[in-house]
């Protein structure tokens, strides 16, 4: 058995005491994460106002792109490294997480340049016009350096945690944060920077994250250490074939982020003919809270990752099982928390990002009770998909993550306004959560037996 610096064992500790040392970091470092976004919707919600939030939210797809990519490679080389280590084989685990690593900055590099050279066209295709364009230009120019750090700590992360050091992981999302939401409040209001300074607050707070990892894997990586790659014709064309199968295996979660990025790009469209641009402000709110709200379960289906892929490479099919209950228990239990939470509270979150008299704050305090209700869907559909990325099975992984987030979501958002008008509007994310609930349910009754 290998050895690691937090003492986790995956094959034999109790299924409970090991998913809790894995659940509260994980969990506690990916709220913090998202404190990158949410104290970016607090100071420019108050200090710039709804048209500078809505600009955020344009540019936001972007984001969702790079973090799809990341948590791609991420997952993909947890589960294939996992497998590795459970069958003893620490030097096949330590090839991966380097090609892992080389594969992700070589997208984020070509993705950076690529946006850099064509900022009108993908601004226009993000639907950035009429008074929202300068806004979401000013944020876009500062904001791409966010790619190439965002890709190395959102691989590394996943690495650091499957290392047995889930609190450095926990460190890296929490101490960003903290310079982020200073930085946002510093570049705001005293400097008077703009949406400029939000970006390059996030970029600081991002260059952070990524020093620890770095720091993390070229000085206390304890397993999982960086392997000096060949570069002979063979060795290459077994990196483009290992890469492929951590694409493969991790493709559900680039697949999910994507879907997040159709939500918005969807939303904001149909927000804007309805409501108009006060519309796409209220409905941004919305957007910051979502990746919020996905990184709570996200937080569970990464807890339970390591356990299941590296059992699944056991062979022990009942401690398999055993994590896959116990994570949809918890689950379950945060979706109706978060639900009831962002149902009676409403009015308090939205007044969080837009003050109580701005044409928006009306339409999202309303909106947001409509919202809440898809909360408890959500956490079961990312914990079964997060089980089943763990279990190798990407092509059902990948099927739910598609019906949740595109095809049931743009149906939803294309049918349900024209007969509930602006409740419509609001009802069409949990709509399509409950929906790929059903089909999960199905799934589960007619593989029941396997799952014992």
């Amino acid at each position: 058995m290998y050895d690691n610096r937090d003492h986790i064992d995956f094959a034999h500790d109790n299924i409970g005491r090991l998913f809790a040392s894995l659940f509260f970091p994980t969990m506690l470092g990916m709220l913090f994460n998202m404190a990158f976004i949410f104290t970016d919707g607090i100071f420019v919600g108050h200090g710039i106002g709804g048209h500078g939030l809505a600009a955020i939210n344009l540019i936001g797809p972007i984001m969702m792109l790079i973090n799809g990519l990341g948590m791609m490679l991420g997952v993909g080389v947890s589960v294939v490294a996992a497998i590795h280590m459970a069958h003893g084989n620490i030097k096949a685990a330590r090839i991966n997480v380097t090609q892992a690593f080389i594969a992700g900055i070589s997208c984020s590099v070509l993705m950076g340049t690529l946006c850099y050279i064509f900022p009108n066209g993908v601004l226009t295709l993000l639907g950035a016009n009429g008074e929202l364009y300068p806004y979401a230009r000013e944020y876009y120019v500062w904001f791409l350096p966010t790619c190439l750090l965002n890709m190395i700590t959102e691989i590394g992360l996943f690495v650091i945690r499957l290392d047995g050091s889930p609190r450095f992981a926990m460190l890296s999302n929490i101490i960003p944060a903290i310079v982020n939401g200073i930085l946002d409040y510093i570049f705001i209001f005293p400097l008077q920077w703009g949406l400029m300074g939000a970006s390059l607050a996030t970029d600081l707070g991002g260059l952070v994250g990524t020093g620890m990892v770095l720091y993390y894997m070229c000085f206390k990586a304890n397993t999982l250490k960086l392997y000096r790659l060949k570069t002979s014709t063979t060795s290459l064309r077994l990196t483009a074939r290992n890469i492929g199968y951590m694409v493969k295996t991790g493709l559900s979660g680039f697949v999910g982020e994507i879907a997040v990025a159709v939500m918005m790009l969807t939303g904001n469209w149909v927000f804007k003919q309805y409501l108009g641009d006060n519309g796409v402000a209220a409905y941004s709110v919305s957007c910051y809270l979502f990746p919020l709200v996905y990184m709570i379960y996200s937080a569970v289906a990464a807890s339970a990752q390591p356990i299941i892929s590296f059992n699944h490479g056991s062979g022990e099919r009942t401690r398999v099982h055993s994590t896959l209950r116990f994570s949809l228990l918890v689950a379950i239990g945060l979706g109706m928390a978060v639900s009831a939470l962002f149902y009676f509270f409403a009015p308090t979150v939205v007044s969080c990002f837009l003050n109580t008299d701005a044409p928006a704050y009306a339409l999202a305090s309303e909106g947001l009770s409509y919202y809440a209700t898809g909360f408890l869907f959500m956490a079961i559909n990312v914990c079964v998909v997060g089980y089943l990325q763990s279990v190798e099975r990407s092509g059902l992984a990948i099927l739910f993550t598609l019906l949740r987030g595109i095809v049931f979501l743009v149906a939803a958002f294309l049918v349900l306004p024209r007969f509930l008008a602006v409740p419509g509007l609001w009802l069409a994310i949990p709509t399509a959560e409950a929906l790929t609930t059903m089909c999960v349910m199905f799934f589960v009754a007619k593989n029941k037996p396997s799952m014992q």
